[in-house]
């Protein structure tokens, strides 16, 4: 025992050894010039340049520009893209999955729709600059457990603390769909209890919807925190974001929705592809989770999930590709690539991870592509950025100020190849 405290003990100082100072924010106008720039909406400008000053893009040209006053940096034979979104995480929520004392994204009971993840953001997290190392800049930090878990908010990854590196706070609100299928695994409860339970799940969600309602239509209600924080989701101000899966899981939770006015945003959809006519139909974005997964039917294509993005956008459905977790997202660049090996071209793979994301988030206007008007979230990666046997990403900027792109997975990488004198 005395040992195992004492690995503890090395284990959490040499943890705490490793910190990085924010970046401060831009003070001086950057060029970026001779570069491949990939612009998020499906364009791509050869030999073309990024201005951008006080934190946001003025300028995407393939013209000469005046260089006086600027830092240049020339990225001839580099690409540029736009930084990349996570639209489901427990980024900053999360920081060792086994140690329960570094959990911070659940909360007690089952509905709480006010409980805020942001304040529980820790930018000190040894997770979050091994993400954005990959080209990942914003994340939408979710809470998770119950019925409706809270309210996310977009965050930079980069920042002193939660309201320094808060982009755009409390705009999704997280509804978990009652299970419509029966698990038959060994560790499952029987048959009849699942479809109890699901019964119950599905009378609590409807009740407290009815009484949200009733209560956003009152003139002065006597207030109630979890109700007044339904109101934005009725205005149309937050997205409801509904955890589904199934065929059935999906229509059912977008009908439900629609009866008390309210366009929701599928998450997880992994049987999507069954209803996109009807998710087209109805204007009904998806958050598609896991492409790197197994399919749910015995019966399914073994490469169905790969091909779930490919489908959604030939139907004109809205969509973007997350992965979930804390540190898996790191691989966000490489699952889009997967997607376009499985039908998508390269720059729609793209899409799936910034500009669509960003349109599904509400925050299309200030970031997801580099265009002019637009924040400077973006990267430059000296391979291609969805391919991990060549992407490496060299720069990276939030709001135009310089991040800082080592890690603690570096450090270490470092150590032990100077240690053992390798190359």
């Amino acid at each position: 025992m005395k040992k195992l405290y004492i690995f503890l003990a090395v284990t959490f100082f040499s943890v705490q050894l490793f910190a990085q100072a924010p970046s401060k924010k831009q003070d001086v106008k950057v060029i970026i010039k001779n570069a491949t720039v990939h612009i998020g909406n499906g364009k791509v400008l050869e030999n073309a340049t990024v201005v951008f000053d006080k934190g946001v893009i003025t300028e995407v040209t393939t013209s000469s520009v005046n260089e006086t006053s600027a830092k240049v940096i020339d990225a001839k034979g580099k690409h540029v893209y736009p930084g990349l979104i996570v639209a489901d995480s427990r980024l900053g929520l999360e920081e060792v999955e086994a140690v329960r004392s570094t959990l911070d994204y659940a909360e007690v009971g089952e509905i709480n729709p006010n409980i805020r993840s942001v304040i529980a953001y820790n930018t000190d997290s040894k997770i979050i600059p091994t993400v954005r190392s990959n080209g990942v800049l914003l994340a939408l930090s979710v809470p998770e457990g119950g019925v409706m878990p809270g309210t996310s908010s977009v965050m930079k990854l980069d920042g002193w603390n939660w309201e320094d590196a808060a982009y755009k706070m409390d705009i999704v609100t997280q509804l978990n769909w009652p299970s419509m299928s029966i698990r038959k695994a060994w560790w499952a409860p029987p048959a009849e209890e699942q479809r109890k339970q699901s019964a119950e799940n599905m009378a609590m969600i409807k009740k407290f919807f009815d009484e949200a309602k009733s209560y956003n239509e009152q003139a002065t209600p006597t207030k109630n925190l979890k109700l007044e924080a339904m109101k934005p989701i009725f205005s149309g101000s937050k997205k409801l974001f509904i955890n589904a899966h199934s065929a059935k899981e999906i229509t059912s939770a977008v009908l439900f929705a629609k009866s008390y006015n309210i366009k929701p945003v599928i998450l997880g959809g992994s049987e999507a592809y069954l209803v996109a006519d009807f998710l087209k139909e109805n204007d009904i974005a998806v958050v598609a989770n896991n492409p790197h997964s197994l399919p749910n039917n015995e019966d399914d294509d073994v490469d169905l999930p790969y091909k779930n993005a490919k489908i959604l956008h030939d139907k004109g459905v809205l969509y973007c590709l997350s992965i979930g977790g804390s540190w898996q997202q790191r691989n966000l660049p490489f699952v889009a690539g997967t997607t376009a090996a499985y039908g998508l071209s390269k720059e729609e793979a793209l899409q799936s991870v910034t500009l669509n994301t960003a349109k599904i988030l509400g925050i299309d206007k200030t970031t997801g592509s580099i265009e002019v008007g637009k924040d400077a979230n973006l990267l430059i990666s000296e391979g291609d950025l969805l391919d991990m046997r060549t992407s490496n990403v060299t720069s990276a900027f939030i709001q135009g100020a310089s991040i800082d792109l080592n890690n603690k997975q570096k450090e270490l990488y470092k150590l032990y190849m100077d240690k053992y004198q390798l190359k």
